[in-house]
């Protein structure tokens, strides 16, 4: 699959199978996502790969919307750590990069993966931080639960030309 069909044709799966993934997939999924932008290279990320069943079955606990992590073999969360951010903030657009690398790479990959908000929301941010013991210059972003996919979702056609300015804003 080239980049382009990669990127249309990805879609949100939240329904896997049993079947695990691979320690050297989970490697190939972090180079990806490592390989992302960011202000300064100054990759001012980490992630916690998170393959234990009792911690993905605890995760719905504390974020709402991962109801899918109990039958996922796998989720990783990507943090930005604070003490690594050269450029005042800018660890958002970072991780956001990384998140969506790690995405596109799951997807060229066959497997199917889902990407769950965490920050800017406290109440997600602080129970992750707990679950997880993650100190208090790190913080959680996204969580993307991960596995081989059980449902199949067609390409989506979101281009919305209404949404394109050329030079100034136009009103249409």
């Amino acid at each position: 699959m080239n980049v382009l069909e990669t990127i249309l044709s990805r879609r949100s799966i939240r329904k896997y199978t049993a079947q695990a993934v691979s320690a050297g997939t989970v490697e190939k999924l972090l180079r990806v996502a490592m390989s992302a932008p960011s202000a300064g290279n100054h990759q001012p990320w980490h992630f916690v790969v998170i393959d234990d069943r009792e911690l993905l079955d605890a995760i719905p606990t504390v974020h709402p919307y991962s109801q899918m992590l109990k039958e996922a073999p796998l989720a990783i969360l990507v943090c930005g750590d604070l003490k690594l951010d050269r450029h005042a903030g800018l660890w958002v657009q970072d991780c956001s990069a990384a998140t969506e690398n790690l995405l596109l790479a799951a997807h060229a990959l066959k497997l199917g993966a889902v990407w769950l908000g965490v920050y800017p929301r406290e109440k997600r941010m602080a129970g992750l931080r707990e679950l997880l013991s993650l100190p208090e210059n790190v913080i959680p972003f996204s969580l993307i639960s991960i596995g081989y996919p059980a449902e199949e979702k067609s390409p989506s056609n979101r281009y919305q030309k209404a949404r394109i300015h050329h030079n100034r804003w136009e009103n249409r």
